[in-house]
């Protein structure tokens, strides 16, 4: 009788994931949506966990966008009560495993409170190497592009710098991501199909899988499943085929 042999699983350096579905997870049960989003907080644990066992390298995850502000009142309230706890609770534990936290988007449109904790959060582990764990908080990527373009323009108009001087390179050091690769790989659950103003710059060259399960549900086997994927695309940026 042979043996079964596991496929060899090459995860990407930077996998990113935008998380979709507490809401519907919550409705379909006849729960309230601030149900799901707990859950979902949960599947967030789950999946730090599972990236630092599968040797990921950076883990960005797209928690609030900038459009998430027009949801009702209600849901907002109960998001920003969430991430208080989810900052208090989780981020001594992650530094425990060596897990560098950091935030990126525009935090001022948040509370002194939340504000004060990510910067904390940040200041505590910026000097762990194990994961790399990013949080997209109140982030758009057409902002973050604009903003860089401030940027750019501030740095000619001091003359600083040539508009010629105006690389690629230089333009994502500019961005709220500087420092970090670009993602190797985005996951998107619930089914839905597009970016919704995630990463935009930073995807140019990123392999997308869509996975048709709600967020709270993801777990390591469904991270696998898109590294498998994955693991089949071939990456050419752009050269033709061999």
């Amino acid at each position: 009788m042979e043996t079964e042999i596991s496929p060899i699983i090459v995860s990407p350096r930077h996998a990113a994931i935008i998380m979709d579905g507490n809401g519907r997870w919550a409705e379909a049960r006849g729960m309230l949506r601030t149900v799901g989003h707990r859950e979902g907080a949960n599947a967030v644990r789950r999946t730090v966990e599972a990236a630092m066992e599968l040797g990921i390298e950076y883990l960005t995850l797209f928690g609030f966008s900038s459009e998430n502000w027009k949801r009702p009142e209600n849901e907002i309230k109960d998001l920003m009560a969430l991430l208080v706890r989810y900052l208090r609770s989780e981020i001594a534990e992650m530094h425990k495993l060596n897990v560098r936290f950091r935030a990126v988007g525009e935090r001022s449109a948040f509370s002194p409170e939340i504000i004060a904790l990510i910067d904390e959060g940040e200041k505590l582990t910026r000097d762990n190497n194990r994961l790399k764990f990013t949080v997209a908080l109140n982030y758009g990527g057409r902002n973050d592009i604009v903003a860089a373009a401030r940027r750019a323009a501030e740095e000619v108009e001091s003359g600083n710098l040539e508009p010629e001087d105006i690389t690629e390179e230089r333009f994502s050091g500019w961005l709220s991501t500087a420092g970090m690769p670009d993602p190797d790989l985005i996951i998107r659950t619930s089914g839905e199909q597009r970016i919704s103003n995630f990463l935009l710059w930073q995807s140019a060259y990123t392999e997308f899988v869509f996975l048709d399960i709600l967020w709270p549900d993801f777990t390591k086997a469904d991270l696998v499943r898109a590294i498998t994927e994955f693991g089949r695309r071939e990456r050419r940026y752009g050269a033709s085929r061999g």
